[in-house]
């Protein structure tokens, strides 16, 4: 890495640079991305408003239409909320819309083309990233600190944010043909010196009379040995003939009187090959626009031929320059780099991709991570239990660890007991907007289990402690009012998978947290972006899990009338579905296992 430029090696082992993306370009695209976000959400609100009962009325008479378009209309708001990131710089290459205005681009350390499983890692990262509340300080320090401009999300992830500049036009001493009748003369000016005099004779025009004439005697005293052929000529004129004659001699590849070796092959490789790099750029600008399919079977395979050509002269000509600059380098390297980008594009995600990953690869990585799920379940479940006892013995203790309302619906709890009510009396229409908010509420307290991980595990070991002593507090204060069998008969349809995809959770943010303790033989920063690999993919098991288990919260936990029998064998129904479940991939085991759709 060069300042605010990294390089990356292409699988044709050549050096490819990319222009690191600065924190205010970043930020810009986020203030972007965040309006667009904002008007979904303001688009998702009006069509909830639309929706919604207005009248009592219309609310004696609604259906269960409406709660099923409201249901709809919060699970688009959260879609909007967690989606729009990951899908867009999954699906559209590492651009979200305030990226793609802001000309930059997401890449996986390598160069290569950010994926899904990527994606999610470092925007999942986001809720510690945008602390505290949605002001991103700890991501934009972050930023500030590491060299690289990564945020949290992207040194989990192992991404760049780079800038795509427009492809600049190749210099127009590389790009012009020779001059008809020119003598052949080598060049007498430096690399600095012929660039000088070109910007001279660019801006010559804007200039007023006094000033050019300055520049002519200024230029003019510099110059004067490579002059001395034209000086019968007038001054202006003799920059004129002299940046001419320069232009051609670099066109033929001619070097400087005084360079030698590598420096004189520079020049012959810019010579001969500008116009076909010329060509190239118009072919490429083709397929950026319209994908490799827009250029054909033949054409991809002269694209890729002529690709392939192309690393080949940047290996040759990074060789010739001697590890210095020129414009003929940065013009080549962004051709190279746009088709690296182009050809090593991660391709769409295929349905059966999606269903092998949930149901094969998610079960065999819970297993492989039993471990960390464990001590994730021990950190809950202690808590809970000890909690709990506690509540039973001293039932003031509750008020340290329950806010006012839940201690009141405990007291409502032993009138709804008497009167044969279950714990919350939702009625039917109102069941799938219940059921769509508690999924909701619990995929973001999984994705904060996961993403808490980043703090070497100790926020991660918070969030499992605090849910424990709650759940324990409330458990403990219904029992200890005798209507303890009134809450187990609404935990119970959905706690086993609830409860395990807790667990799930937080063993992906304690096997993230591993990463900065127990790395291995591997670097910090490795084990980093591999743990969190892995650790997306138990999240995806968890969030499946949520999504079944808030159903069953929304839908089947609150029925009143099923006696607490039927509620357990619903409980043990769902402990069995999770037990196959859990041992699916089995067969796979002696195959690689990709972490995440179209992560390779």
């Amino acid at each position: 890495m060069q300042g605010d430029r990294v390089e990356v090696e292409t699988p044709e082992l050549v050096v490819v640079s990319y222009d690191l993306a600065g924190v205010g370009s970043r930020i810009a695209a986020a203030l972007i991305d965040a309006l667009v976000c904002l008007f979904a959400i303001f688009v998702v609100a009006v069509l909830a408003a639309m929706a919604l009962p207005r009248t009592l009325a219309e609310r004696a008479s609604a259906d269960v239409f409406t709660g099923w378009a409201v249901a709809v209309i919060m699970l688009a708001q959260f879609a909007v909320l967690w989606g729009y990131y990951v899908l867009f710089e999954a699906l559209a290459d590492g651009r979200t819309i305030g990226k793609r205005v802001m000309r930059l681009r997401v890449v996986r350390d390598g160069g290569l083309s950010v994926t899904f499983g990527a994606s999610a890692v470092r925007n999942l990262m986001r809720v510690i990233d945008m602390q505290p509340g949605f002001t991103y300080v700890v991501g934009i320090l972050s930023m500030i600190l590491n060299k690289q401009g990564k945020r949290l999300g992207d040194l989990a992830s192992g991404t760049l944010v780079v800038r795509e500049a427009l492809l600049p036009t190749l210099p127009a001493a590389a790009a012009a043909a020779p001059v008809a009748g020119a003598p052949a003369r080598p060049a007498e000016l430096s690399d600095a010196e012929f660039a000088l005099l070109e910007r001279f004779v660019e801006r010559r025009a804007d200039l007023d009379a006094a000033r050019r004439a300055e520049f002519v005697a200024q230029l003019g005293e510099r110059f004067a040995p490579a002059l001395r052929p034209w000086s019968e000529a007038a001054p202006l004129a003799r920059l004129l003939r002299l940046h001419e004659a320069e232009r051609d001699a670099r066109a033929r590849g001619a070097a400087v009187r005084h360079d030698t070796g590598a420096a004189r092959e520079r020049h012959a490789i810019v010579a001969a090959n500008a116009a076909r790099w010329s060509a190239f750029a118009g072919r490429l600008a083709v397929a950026q626009r319209g994908g490799l399919r827009s250029l054909g079977e033949d054409g991809v395979r002269e694209f890729v031929q002529e690709y392939r050509e192309l690393t080949a002269d940047l290996a040759r000509l990074r060789t010739a320059t001697q590890g210095g600059e020129s414009r003929e380098l940065f013009y080549l390297n962004r051709l190279v780099s746009g088709a690296h980008n182009l050809l090593y594009r991660r391709r769409g995600i295929a349905p059966a991709a999606v269903v092998r990953f949930l149901f094969f690869t998610v079960p065999q990585e819970i297993r492989r991570s039993s471990r960390a799920i464990l001590l994730a379940a021990a950190l809950l479940f202690v808590p809970m239990a000890v909690t709990g006892v506690a509540v039973v013995r001293e039932p003031e203790s509750a008020v340290a660890f329950l806010p006012p309302a839940m201690l009141d619906r405990a007291d409502d709890g032993v009138r709804a007991a008497r009167m044969g009510e279950g714990y919350v009396d939702v009625p039917e229409i109102y069941r799938p907007t219940m059921a769509t908010g508690i999924i909701a509420n619990n995929i973001q307290v999984a994705f904060l289990a996961f993403a808490a991980g980043i703090t070497a595990g100790v926020l991660t070991c918070w969030v499992l402690v605090s849910n424990g002593l709650s759940i324990g507090a409330v458990l403990g204060l219904y029992f200890s009012k005798g209507i303890g069998a009134l809450i187990v008969a609404f935990i119970a349809p959905h706690g086993v998978l609830e409860l395990t995809a807790i667990c799930i959770a937080g063993g992906a943010g304690l096997l993230l947290g591993a990463a900065f303790f127990v790395p291995g033989d591997r670097p910090r920063r490795r084990a980093l972006v591999e743990n969190a690999r892995r650790a997306v993919t138990l999240v995806a098991g968890a969030t499946l899990l949520l999504v079944v288990a808030g159903l069953i919260e929304g839908f089947v936990s609150p029925i009143a009338w099923w006696p607490l029998e039927l509620k357990l064998v619903v409980s043990a129904v769902t402990a069995v579905l999770l037990w196959l479940y859990l041992r699916q991939g089995g067969a796979l085991t002696a195959r690689p296992v990709p972490s995440a759709p179209g992560s390779d």
